[in-house]
């Protein structure tokens, strides 16, 4: 027997099928049933296959590391036999100067990204989706996706193009209008600033593409009946449009929530330096500097263990919620 089913055809494992159906089934029969379904699909576990050597190599390996996190670890010694100091490392962490300081700007900054990138990923799907030109919206899609195609160090160079001291456009139109130049990347009251419009350039376009496919799920008679009785434009958007992406807005919101702790390692290492540390220091540039600059290992792990932790709970918290709003999860 390959599947069994219900009596509302649904197909159960062999798992269930004791209960099921009342009967012992060897091991044997167990290994025979696994096979056949092995066989079945070959195809489709082939194809998962890279991602799973992938997630097992890059991901899950390198846990066995994440314990120097509770040693003093020793490179000549290796992981197994530095010594043992227990959360020695999380507590210098969490009595230092620095954690008050990297967790305000890391919470801040992708609070800041949240609130203000996704009001304009909505404006500018309504705008795609409700425009009457056509040839129009398939330009502005293009334009708007184009530069979250483009890497960090790209993105480093046109924003030092525009934003140099020296040289940059907007100082340039600022000395023409017998204005100071201002460092936009090197001043603290403007790096935020930048960090956050940056961002918003980049992947607004992108963003948009759940709330475009969330919006073309709506029922196009809702619209035509809302015409016939007289609804304007706004009309339609704010009591049909809006509130037939609220689900999608809810589930994207909780999971950014959910990754409230990363705030953009990449962004953030290009575009910060010292003098803006102090706004612009984040968990991941602290966590790169201690491991990878002054060499110590067990202490960036430890804070890099920690940021893990607190991002599991979040987002394992996020799913609920979403569950909760949405009726479903990202997993089960």
């Amino acid at each position: 027997m390959r599947r069994i089913f219900t009596g509302g055809g649904t197909m159960i494992g062999i798992t269930k099928l004791k209960k099921y159906i009342g009967v012992q089934i060897s091991g044997n029969q167990q290994l025979v049933y696994l096979g056949r379904t092995l066989y079945k699909y070959r195809w489709l576990y082939f194809m998962m296959l890279p991602g799973l050597v992938y997630f097992t190599l890059f991901r899950y390996l390198p846990l066995w590391n994440a314990q120097i996190a509770f040693k003093s670890f020793k490179p000549l010694l290796g992981v197994w036999d530095s010594p043992w100091v227990g959360f020695k490392n999380f507590i210098t962490f969490f009595n230092s100067f620095y954690f008050t300081q990297l967790i305000s700007n890391t919470v801040i900054i992708s609070l800041l990204k949240l609130v203000l990138g996704m009001p304009m990923a909505i404006f500018l799907a309504l705008c795609i989706y409700e425009t009457a030109f056509k040839r129009l919206a398939r330009f502005v899609q293009t334009v708007t996706y184009l530069p979250h195609f483009l890497s960090w160090v790209i993105m480093y160079g046109i924003l030092l193009v525009m934003l140099s001291p020296d040289s940059g456009l907007i100082n340039e139109a600022l000395k023409a209008g017998g204005k100071d130049p201002i460092a936009f990347l090197y001043t603290p009251d403007w790096f935020r600033v930048v960090v956050v419009g940056s961002d918003i350039w980049k992947d607004t376009g992108w963003s948009t593409i759940l709330y475009l496919a969330a919006l073309m799920s709506i029922d196009p008679t809702l619209f035509e009946a809302a015409a016939v009785d007289g609804a304007s434009r706004m009309q339609r958007i704010w009591h049909i449009s809006l509130p037939g992406i609220v689900g999608t807005i809810v589930v994207v919101t909780l999971l950014r929530l959910g990754n409230i702790l990363d705030a953009g390692f990449q962004q953030i290492f290009m575009l910060y330096s010292l003098p803006v540390y102090s706004v612009g220091d984040i968990i991941d540039t602290w966590v790169y500097r201690q491991g990878v600059l002054e060499f110590q290992f067990s202490l960036a792990t430890a804070v890099g263990l920690f940021k893990g932790v607190i991002g599991l709970i979040l987002v394992l918290t996020a799913n609920r919620l979403t569950k909760q709003f949405s009726g479903s999860g990202i997993y089960s």
